[in-house]
């Protein structure tokens, strides 16, 4: 691209002008590949502009192949993001299309994405919503989740949903006490539900969503999966609901 480009300043070249196999750096002598040089550094000074264009076509390119690649990890990981048996489902449970959500009570930005999320499911009607808990900021991110899986299995999905989103309000340390707190705010079994969090059920589920942000490549909260899509970090309900509307569009 920056050759083309830089084409009119090294038709000058007299080089150029005999043959275009001239512009064959390896037919070359070191005065000729010199002086194209030259012609290319002086050309470009004054056209910096064609480095940005070339930048921005790369980029595009990178795009389209991460998107393509992501499009196949999907396609490879589709039973373990969309009907993993354990992980909580929300939203229209018979959506045309599923909204998977990586993400950690402890995140920012996952709590920014709560509103997002909800005004989404809220707004479209026919969404489906996974919740995948991918504890990744210490600790306390694992205490978090261990709490809310054991509530899971202890008290059921709705008892779930409670602690999830009493999770991303709160802003202190969980301690057991905290837990506790919480928990018992909500009229659950406290006792059980704590005594459930370091269980192997509990924890082969976290390490198997682990496994799973492994081969998706997922490195930070939050990641979605939006039918084929990866959306790598938070996004708006507005652009979500483009991904959405363009999906259908392609399905006819």
């Amino acid at each position: 691209m920056i050759l083309r480009h830089a084409a009119p300043a090294l038709l000058g070249l007299s080089m150029a002008a005999t043959s275009a196999q001239a512009l064959d750096l390896n037919a070359m002598n070191d005065a000729e590949k010199a002086e194209f040089g030259a012609q290319v550094r002086e050309y470009l000074l004054e056209n910096p502009e064609v480095i940005l264009e070339a930048i921005n076509i790369l980029e595009q390119r990178n795009a389209v192949a991460e998107a393509a690649a992501d499009k196949e990890l999907v396609a490879a990981n589709a039973d373990e993001l969309f009907d993993d048996g354990y992980s909580w489902v929300g939203g229209n449970p018979d959506g045309d299309i599923t909204l998977v959500e990586f993400m950690d009570y402890r995140c920012g930005y996952c709590r920014r994405a709560v509103p997002e999320v909800t005004s989404l499911l809220a707004e479209d009607g026919n969404i489906r919503l996974v919740i995948k808990e991918f504890p990744i900021l210490g600790d306390a991110s694992v205490l978090s989740s261990r709490f809310a899986v054991a509530t899971k299995h202890v008290a059921g999905d709705d008892a779930y949903k409670q602690v999830h989103d009493a999770l991303l309000e709160f802003t202190g340390e969980p301690s057991e006490v905290a837990l506790r707190r919480i928990s018992d705010g909500l009229g659950l079994n406290s006792d059980e539900i704590i005594a459930a969090m370091d269980s192997d059920r509990v924890t082969d589920e976290i390490a198997r969503t682990r496994a799973l942000a492994r081969r998706m490549q997922i490195s930070g909260t939050p990641s979605f999966v939006l039918g084929t899509e990866m959306l790598r970090g938070y996004l708006p309900a507005d652009q979500m609901q483009q991904i959405v509307d363009g999906i259908r569009a392609e399905r006819g």
